[in-house]
């Protein structure tokens, strides 16, 4: 793995780092306008991210199937949906809007459910980062650039979701410092998928396309489970979430054709 590859895999998780850091910047909770603000960015940027990075070169990497191209792309989108769906069910989380955790009852300390939270959040862009990749490193220099592109995007909005982890953790009482690791550490599951993804995608090309839709149907079920309701969330209507989400989704749209 050359020294450009491992930065890439690694930026998203410093995106999420440097955006944890914002617990030592902010005195109080994060007020209710800004959380729905970066969840509609977030949403934007990843469903961008889908299309563009992941389930387009899906369906181009399959173009020698002919009518059948769609196919790849189509089975590993819904294999990513009830991956996630599997794991939203199974795993015990909390997100921090909310005053229930979720999936199975347990007796995990409330702290360690909303990192489990961001985790599965994470999990599939970890993925999508590992699947780009693997797929630039097989088409060459431009194929590198365009990986590079989407991670960078990921890394941008995992910036305010460090700091959606980090500042909640706070709020609990959490000292400053824990806080701050919690959040970081919460981002570290993303270069482990990213590193496992391309590690399958060396080992079997073929699947290649189906990786890459994968890791677009775990995001985008993470878009329209998670991130759609709280940014429509609290008690007075608001077109902002809406706004934020179209900002998200032009600057990531326009980064990968500016950049990519």
């Amino acid at each position: 793995m050359n020294f450009e590859i491992a930065q890439g895999l690694f930026l998203p998780l410093i995106g999420t780092t440097l955006g944890a850091g914002g617990v030592f910047l902010m005195k109080d909770r994060m007020s209710r306008r800004l959380e729905q603000t970066l969840s509609g960015f977030a949403a934007g940027v990843m469903t961008a991210a889908a299309i563009w990075g992941l389930i387009l070169p899906s369906i181009e990497s399959s173009e020698h199937l002919g009518k059948m191209a769609i196919m790849p792309a189509f089975v590993g989108f819904w294999a990513g949906i009830l991956f996630l769906l599997l794991l939203d069910k199974t795993v015990p989380h909390f997100h921090a809007c909310e005053n229930q955790p979720e999936g199975p009852s347990c007796h995990m300390r409330k702290t360690t459910m909303m990192i489990l939270a961001v985790a599965l959040h994470n999990l599939p862009e970890g993925m999508a980062v590992g699947a780009v990749y693997a797929e630039g490193a097989s088409t060459g220099g431009a194929g590198v650039a365009s990986a590079f592109t989407l991670s960078l995007g990921i890394a941008l909005q995992n910036f305010p979701e460090g700091a959606i982890i980090s500042m909640p953790l706070k709020g609990e009482g959490m000292s400053k410092g824990k806080a701050f690791f919690y959040g970081a550490l919460s981002g570290v599951v993303e270069p482990a998928a990213a590193i496992f993804t391309m590690l399958i995608a060396s080992q079997i090309t073929s699947v290649l396309p189906y990786l890459l839709s994968f890791a677009a149907g775990a995001m985008m079920y993470v878009v329209v489970e998670e991130l759609v309701p709280e940014m429509s969330a609290g008690d007075e209507h608001s077109n902002l979430g809406a706004v934020i989400f179209s900002i998200g989704f032009t600057v990531m749209m326009m980064m990968d054709h500016l950049l990519g």
